[in-house]
Order: C-alpha cells, then structure tokens, then sequence
C-alpha cells in the first residue's frame, strides 16, 4: 500500500513499524515545508499524523476509511526537525474505530495531537 502512497512518499514520509491498531512514521520537516512565517506548516504535520492512522486503521486487513479527523497543534514543527507520529488504537466497535496519533520531535517534545475515526468497508478486500 506504502508503495502506492504518493502523497506520504513526496513528503518524504518514512513508514516504520505497523502492527495491529498501531502504526508508526516518521518526516523530515524540510525548507519546502515551512509556513509564511518560517517553521513547519501544520498541513504537513497533519499529513504525517494522518498517514500513520491510514496504516494503523488498515493493519488488521480489512480496508479502512477515515470519516473525521482533528488535530491540536501545541508547537511548532521547527525545520530541520525529524518528526514522529505514533498511531494507537483506542477502540473499535464494529465497523467503527477510534485512534490517537502523537506527533513528537525526535527529541520527545510533543508537536500536536490527533484524533481520527475509521469506518471498515466491508466487502473490499485490502490489496497490500
């Protein structure tokens, strides 16, 4: 699936470990990235929580699609900064999860918090 991620690639996205309910992912924030006032734009920084819940959502198979999202940005991502985002699963109820992704410096300061919900569609099988 990784392979065919686009978006996550040409951030220069790296995807670490995936298990169930839990993904990992780390960027660099780069010069391109940075926001009219010079440290790392938010929409970069929800791109990279946003794709470690894409993989923790899909890590038990079936294919999984965000119906809501929400970030609290706490500091700012500074460039030169390799961030990481951790995905874990808080619950799922049937079709249905809830996930929180933290998204730290590679020092351990927390840049934002996100909240993502999944629904599972059923019938479609995951393709890798």
């Amino acid at each position: 699936m990784f392979e065919r991620d686009r978006a996550a690639r040409g951030a220069g996205i790296v995807l670490g470990e995936v298990t169930g309910g839990r993904a990992v992912a780390r960027m660099k924030v780069t010069e391109e990235m940075a926001d009219a006032h010079g440290i790392g734009h938010g929409g970069y920084v929800f791109l990279l929580a946003d794709t470690a819940f894409a993989y923790a959502c899909d890590s038990y198979g079936p294919l999984a699609f965000a119906q809501g999202a929400q970030i609290t940005f706490l500091a700012p991502a500074q460039l030169g900064d390799e961030l990481v985002a951790e995905a874990v699963e808080r619950t799922l109820a049937g079709r249905n999860g809830v996930y929180d992704v933290t998204v730290r410096t590679a020092a351990g300061a927390v840049v934002a918090e996100f909240r993502g919900q999944s629904t599972l569609v059923t019938g479609v099988p995951h393709s890798g």
